[in-house]
């Protein structure tokens, strides 16, 4: 079996695997009422429309490649080598960020604070940077990883020990975009799976299988989720999903040292997360007006008009077009 195949077809069992628990993990949900709290500000549609909708749907898609990546790094001890050690980082990395997400999202659900949100800004953030600090001191130390390759040259830029907090700044930032992508039915496990997709296409170029491997099952328990989060969604995955695929998203583009390609690949969160950075110093420095009708992005063109669907299909289509572009430029 040739590389490309095993990891289309890892791709495949992960899918299998998050759809079949699909339905029991929406039982589990529906009959504890995890559901979730729209914020106020947000477009009225919403509380109309997802008010009381099941979240926490990033456990659906962490235990089938927690599954699958435990029993194939198992597999060392009998002699096959069929995942490397490697990729435990990453796996830790979503791990560590769905806690905290899991967290965020009880909180929420308590409803202890004035419009559904959950732990303070803040804390929150110091336990990402914590988290994104210890990360990227394993894949400096340990892990040997290529610090940074850019388009047109042929070998690993070297940064010294400016790697670690710039890994570390990828790693909060990234984990940060895709829960502000995170709003509308399909459009982050849509953008995340291309992300990965993309990710794992330059690993096999690297001839970097197992990262691979584990990023196309990533892809496989993704589009498992989206079964059920497609529009009308059934199930959100809330910060449980959003920061630890974003942070694995960053760890995974800085163990292929191609992350300088990030904006590029991820070209939709990275918008997202930009616009409401613009919004809000727009707003201060202006004392009280909007850049944009609403921020992240797609809420100022849901306002404009454009359909839930819409939104979500041209997103995905630039995401596409932005991440084959990101592929092509890594082999520059």
């Amino acid at each position: 079996m040739t590389q490309s195949s095993m990891a289309l077809t890892l791709a495949g069992i992960s899918f299998m695997l998050t759809v079949i628990w699909g339905e029991p993990l929406l039982r589990i949900l529906r009959h504890y009422k995890i559901g979730d709290l729209i914020r106020v500000e947000g477009p009225q549609r919403h509380v109309i429309t997802k008010l009381g909708t099941p979240t926490m749907g990033g456990v659906l898609i962490f235990l089938p490649v927690a599954l699958i990546t435990v029993l194939l790094n198992a597999a060392s001890l009998i002699g096959l080598s069929v995942l490397g050690r490697s990729v435990l980082v990453p796996l830790g990395t979503m791990f560590g960020f769905l806690i905290l997400g899991a967290i965020d999202d009880v909180e929420k659900l308590r409803a202890r604070r004035v419009r559904g949100e959950g732990m303070r800004a803040r804390t929150k953030l110091l336990i990402q940077t914590i988290f994104a600090l210890a990360i990227a001191f394993i894949l400096y130390y340990f892990l040997d990883v290529p610090e940074l390759y850019l388009p047109g040259i042929n070998h690993d830029i070297k940064l010294g020990l400016w790697y670690i907090p710039m890994a570390a700044f990828i790693i909060v930032a990234a984990s940060n975009a895709v829960n502000f992508t995170d709003g509308l039915d399909g459009l982050a496990g849509l953008i995340s799976a291309t992300c990965f997709a993309a990710y794992g296409g330059i690993a096999l170029l690297q001839n970097q299988v197992f990262l691979a491997r584990f990023c196309f099952t990533l892809v496989g328990a993704v589009f498992g989720f989206l079964w059920f989060n497609v529009h009308p969604a059934q199930l959100f995955m809330g910060d449980t999903g959003s920061l630890p695929l974003g942070a694995t998203l960053a760890v995974v583009a800085l163990m292929t040292g191609q992350w300088a390609l990030f904006p590029v690949i991820a070209i939709i969160p990275v918008s997202e997360a930009l616009s409401d950075v613009i919004q809000i110093i727009y707003f201060k420095w202006t004392k009280g007006r909007r850049f944009f009708k609403m921020a992240p992005i797609h809420l100022h063109f849901e306002l404009s008009g454009w359909s839930e669907t819409q939104i979500v299909q041209r997103f995905w289509l630039i995401g596409l077009l932005a991440a084959m572009i990101g592929v092509a430029l890594a082999l520059v």
